[in-house]
């Protein structure tokens, strides 16, 4: 079982390596208990010439905390004692040494306990009948890594009270390692539920440069990352150098853009750093602290109070241990037992000096004031009797407490269901170390919180934290205050609470600091990466047309359906309003007046032709083809009500039709008027054959095949690409519109340019026929209407092509109105003029004196 190399003990005198014996306290019983503790939290760093003997290096900066953590070990071994109810009969003794925060002395401390004396002597054990049962201590992992790999060779347990680096949870390299502290791997998930829970996605990290620190870094920024946030930096704070690089360090921190500082590092590290950022006035930073220095108390001090108020982090629960601060109040320096020790403890809390201490400390100030050892320490109050929040103190109580219940479970063991080979036992009195450990992987405590703490299979405890809050006290100074927990085993939506009413930040206006690469992309925007940077740093983009983000920092919009449409922040997509030109619309409402009366004027014009149908001017000007005419013009104003409304099947199937055939009657009608005026000038002429030209039959004739022809077009439109009515989201991606559509954009523009080859042909013969000496020539106002009427449709062209939505439709509805009305006002203004207003031109008298001049000139 032991197994080391005994190279302490060369026969070869230049090899052999000088043993060094640390001073520390001894106390007897039946079973010892080993406790190694950093009593010192610094050392003199000198030279190492590895050509000779190392010297050894001095101690100083003694800390109360630390010799509160001894003095609580004993406290808990004494109370054990004193029980009746556990470890009846049997003592337990322990033997502690100070590390003075050094690897070795930490080794050398470990040695001295296995051998069980003062001089270390490995592979053997001098007091082979007091058994050696756990070792109690370090705190700091790196030296804890080294202990477990030692004692885990003798598998002796080691119960760590502040050891949380994931590395010791490795149970094939530590298989004897415990610890009532949680790993660092809960902690930083912990931190970063923290840093996340404010909306800090910008962070920076330190950590000093040992296990603890390099592997919070890296599972911090492992979960960070894994969360969606960022690392701004991270930095090493150098344990070898007497001012930690605070410089550089300082110089990072002062440039970043992260308003938020992770920090794994025990708090005597943090104290250069923080001089440092005085120095340089670096401010307006809020540091979130691992619970290596969440509840230290040397940084508590006033002059420290602008740098660390808002601090946030997490610290170990507190307990309760009753009698503890009176027991902590009686050490005394006239003890015998640990006697050096406690000269220390006096000098530091009382300001004095002993004068019979020799090279035990080095001290950085000049004493002046003499210990009498009549001080009282009730008469102060410090961090070594401060009992008031014991959390790391009482982990290594519960160590304690855990090491005595698995003694006594170990004790109590029937003969008949034993542990071991055929159903043993192991004697209390002389068991084994792995007899030890089968039952400390086991044991269970019961702690003042009435919670309960025991080992999984890895020897990590139940991971609870305090969320801790810095403020400032009455007095300048810092409190902790606790806000709030992280419990991994609580029920789920309980693991982590935290009351923000109660967070004092160090702000002005006291809300939550803001620490982000890029501020968030508000709804209607979404994440742009920048060029080289971190997805951390980004530019809000607003979404493109028709997509939207309802999410604050989406990284992608997303479009609407294809009848929704996105509100002008692009936060969320709303209905798109259905138009379609209405009944109640005002321009459906002006275009469906303005059809009934412009309608009714070729009505009243008709009915006036025929009041005075057997007037010369009447007769001169076709009385048939010019009622079909007004008719039609009548039907013209009307067909433009087909285009109100809803779009409905059937009105979409016979609209463009209506229309079409409509305007081709009128047109024909025009165009029949035309040719019937130059027929009836040259069958005047004499020898003419043309007189047979001049039938009304033959009027009708050419507006029946001029109406066929348009006809036979519009029934093959319907037959083989009919309108239908259809919402179309294409011309205003904002709004739906209600339409028809024509099916064959062709087939209507091929009806509209036969509408417009006959009224060319109308203009051209009324052109032509314009000087044709008549008596009532309508090829002047042939002429002029056809110019109108060519003209109102051509220019719908453009106009139709260029507008959207319902104004398509009333630029059509405008041009059927207002090529109707150029027909009505050309065409039988000037006739209704004198058959109401100049009868007296009304006469055959005039009309053949009129013919006669026109004659005349024609000549």
């Amino acid at each position: 079982m032991f197994l080391l190399i005994p190279v302490f003990y060369s026969e070869d005198q230049q090899c052999r390596l000088p043993v060094t014996e640390l001073g520390g306290m001894l106390q007897p019983g039946d079973i010892m208990v080993g406790v190694i503790l950093p009593l010192h939290l610094d050392n003199l760093y000198q030279t190492i010439f590895f050509n000779e003997t190392p010297p050894s290096f001095p101690c100083f900066s003694f800390h109360y905390e630390s010799y509160q953590y001894l003095q609580t070990v004993i406290f808990a071994i004494e109370e054990i004692n004193r029980n009746p109810n556990i470890l009846t009969n049997i003592s337990l003794g322990y033997q502690a040494y100070d590390s003075c925060s050094m690897l070795k002395q930490s080794m050398q401390g470990t040695f001295q306990v296995l051998t069980g004396h003062s001089m270390a002597i490995p592979n053997y054990r001098c007091t082979g009948d007091v058994p050696l049962s756990a070792v109690i201590g370090q705190s700091a992992s790196t030296h804890s890594i080294m202990l477990a790999h030692i004692l885990g060779l003798y598998r002796y347990p080691q119960i760590s009270h502040f050891s949380t680096s994931p590395l010791l949870s490795n149970r094939n390299k530590f298989p004897s390692f415990f610890r009532t502290v949680p790993s660092d791997i809960f902690q930083s998930r912990g931190i970063v539920q923290l840093v996340l829970h404010f909306g800090w996605t910008w962070v920076g990290i330190l950590g000093v440069d040992n296990d603890y620190g390099q592997q919070g870094i890296q599972t911090v920024t492992q979960e960070i990352v894994k969360a969606g946030g960022c690392v701004a930096f991270t930095e090493n704070i150098l344990n070898n150098q007497l001012d930690r690089d605070a410089p550089r360090i300082v110089k990072v921190i002062r440039d970043s853009t992260a308003k938020v500082v992770i920090v794994f590092c025990s708090g005597a590290n943090l104290v250069p750093i923080f001089d440092e950022m005085l120095l340089k006035k670096v401010s307006k930073k809020i540091f979130v602290a691992s619970e290596a220095w969440s509840t230290y108390t040397l940084i508590n001090m006033e002059k420290y109070s602008g740098l660390l108020v808002g601090t946030i982090g997490l610290a170990i629960p507190h307990g309760i241990i009753p009698g503890l601060k009176d027991f902590l109040n009686n050490v005394h320096p006239s003890m015998t037992l640990g006697r050096s020790w406690a000269k220390l403890l006096w000098e530091k809390s009382f300001g004095c000096k002993y004068l019979d201490i020799k090279n035990v400390t080095i001290s950085t100030s000049m004493q002046t004031k003499q210990c009498t050892g009549e001080e009282k320490l009730e008469s102060i109050q410090n961090n070594y009797n401060d009992v008031s929040s014991l959390r790391i103190t009482y982990n290594i109580y519960t160590a304690a407490h855990v090491l005595a219940r698995a003694l006594e479970d170990l004790k109590k063991c029937n003969k008949r269901e034993g542990a071991f080979i055929l159903e043993r036992c192991a004697d209390i009195w002389n068991f084994k170390s792995w007899q030890l450990l089968h039952y400390m992987k086991k044991v269970t405590v019961k702690l003042s919180s009435g919670r309960e703490l025991y080992f999984d299979r890895n020897g990590d405890p139940p991971a609870v934290y305090d969320i801790i809050n810095w403020q400032l006290g009455p007095n300048g100074s810092i409190r902790h205050v606790n806000v709030g927990s992280y419990d991994t085993s609580a029920f789920l939506g309980q693991v982590f609470t935290i009351n923000t009413s109660a967070i004092v930040w160090g702000t002005k206006d006291q809300q939550v600091p803001v620490s982000v690469c890029s501020q968030s992309c508000l709804p209607g925007f979404r994440k742009a990466p920048k060029r080289g940077q971190t997805a951390c740093c980004y530019e809000c983009v607003a979404c493109p047309q028709g997509e939207i983000s309802n999410q604050t920092d989406s990284i992608a919009c997303s479009k609407c359906p294809w009848d929704q449409w996105p509100n002008p922040q692009k936060s969320q997509c709303l209905p798109k309003p259905l138009e379609y030109l209405a009944y109640e619309d005002p321009m459906g409402t002006a275009i469906m007046t303005g059809s009934i009366t412009s309608s009714l004027v070729p009505a009243c014009i008709l009915r006036l032709f025929i009041k005075h149908k057997s007037t010369p001017i009447v007769k001169a000007n076709n009385y048939s083809l010019s009622c079909i005419l007004l008719v039609s013009l009548s039907l013209c104003f009307l067909c433009a009500m087909a285009f109100v409304g809803y779009p409905q099947p059937m009105m979409c199937l016979l609209r463009q039709i209506m229309f079409g055939m409509v305007f081709t009657l009128c047109i024909s009608c025009i165009l029949s008027k035309t040719i019937m005026v130059v027929c009836a000038f040259m069958a005047t002429k004499p020898g003419s054959n043309l007189r047979k030209w001049t039938m009304p039959r033959v009027s009708y004739f050419i507006i029946c095949i001029c109406c066929l022809l348009q006809f036979f077009l519009c029934i093959t439109w319907l037959s083989l690409v009919p309108p239908f009515p259809e919402l179309n989201t294409e011309s205003q991606p904002r709004i739906i519109t209600a339409e028809c559509n024509e099916g064959s954009p062709i087939a209507f523009w091929c009806m509209l340019g036969y509408l417009g080859l006959l009224a060319t042909i109308s203009f051209i013969v009324a052109f032509l026929a314009r000087r044709l000496p008549d008596s009532f020539n309508e090829a002047k106002f042939i002429t002029f209407s056809m110019l109108a009427f060519l003209t109102v449709w051509v220019s719908f062209i453009p106009a139709s092509l260029s507008a959207r939505g319902k104004y398509t439709v009333a630029m059509e509805i405008f041009a059927i109105l207002s090529s109707s009305w150029s027909l009505v006002i050309c065409m039988f203004v000037p006739k209704c003029f004198i058959l109401v207003f100049r009868p007296d031109r009304n006469s055959k008298v005039h009309l053949m004196r009129k013919e006669t001049d026109q004659f005349n000139r024609t000549k």
